[in-house]
């Protein structure tokens, strides 16, 4: 049993990124196709950084990613201690639902339903799509993740530690600093990475909100497939990819060494 299960898990590995590998592999190809690989170059990459308009569609990507991820994360919290302290049972399961359904949303039901508010509000503020548009779509979808990642952290939490620092003394805020955010701080981080990546990937929602005189680089690949396979989109893929690994690496690290420190002090007390 424990055979079959490593051969399929390796079979779902190979069928998943084998595409991926194959897309950076061409990407230094001299050939300049995906048929024949003649030698190695890096002049797709050179021509990637020497399109300026494409490195500006870049910066506006990471730009968006990390407004995106540090906004909604810090709602995500706010709005998961909310749901916490919430007394009312029916609202709090109402909230939860809520925050479950844009989880599991079609991307083009979100991505509409944002292009018809934005339509109406630029009808009556003139107001049309870009920067603003695109930021608040991608916080909307952002927000539920940082939730759903913050709130086991809350109902782990030892209420005890809560009732002994208000009886020693601390306000609400000095409790809220001192206790609650450093034990929900490893699910903060880990919704901040996930809503960065979420970001840097999302398509659909970005195709709907994004203007004419502003542009996220998937929705800037996808208008590039559609002219033909070049092997500047290889390599735009492949640094792409290559920066979604190094946030999972850093996430990775970063939670390692929080465990580590954690045990440490466990050690320690006994």
């Amino acid at each position: 049993m424990k055979i079959t299960g490593k051969i399929y898990f390796t079979f779902i590995l190979i069928f998943l990124y084998l595409p991926i590998f194959f897309l950076i592999y061409y990407s230094f190809n001299d050939a300049g196709n995906m048929t024949q690989f003649k030698g190695f170059t890096l002049d797709h990459y050179i021509s990637v950084f020497q399109n300026k308009r494409l490195l500006v569609i870049i910066v506006n990507t990471i730009a968006i990613a990390l407004l995106a991820a540090s906004i909604s994360t810090v709602i995500g919290i706010c709005g998961a201690i909310g749901i916490y302290y919430l007394k009312n049972k029916k609202l709090k399961v109402g909230l939860l639902t809520l925050n479950n359904i844009l989880m599991v949303s079609s991307d083009v039901v979100i991505g509409s339903s944002f292009l018809l508010l934005f339509t109406v509000i630029g009808h009556f503020t003139g107001m049309g799509l870009g920067f603003w548009s695109v930021l608040i779509s991608h916080i909307a979808f952002c927000v539920p993740i940082v939730v759903l990642l913050v709130l086991p952290k809350l109902y782990d939490m030892n209420t005890s530690m809560i009732d002994a620092a208000r009886d020693l003394g601390a306000s609400s805020w000095q409790t809220l600093i001192k206790v609650i955010i450093p034990h929900i701080l490893p699910g903060a981080i880990g919704g901040f990475f996930m809503a960065l990546t979420y970001s840097l990937d999302d398509f659909t929602v970005s195709f709907f909100v994004t203007g004419s005189g502003f542009s996220v680089l998937s929705v800037e690949v996808y208008s590039m497939a559609r002219k033909g396979i070049t092997m500047e989109i290889n390599a735009i893929s492949t640094l792409l990819f290559g920066l979604v690994m190094i946030l999972i690496l850093g996430y990775y690290f970063i939670k390692s060494g929080q465990q580590r420190r954690v045990e440490k002090r466990g050690g320690s007390l006994r």
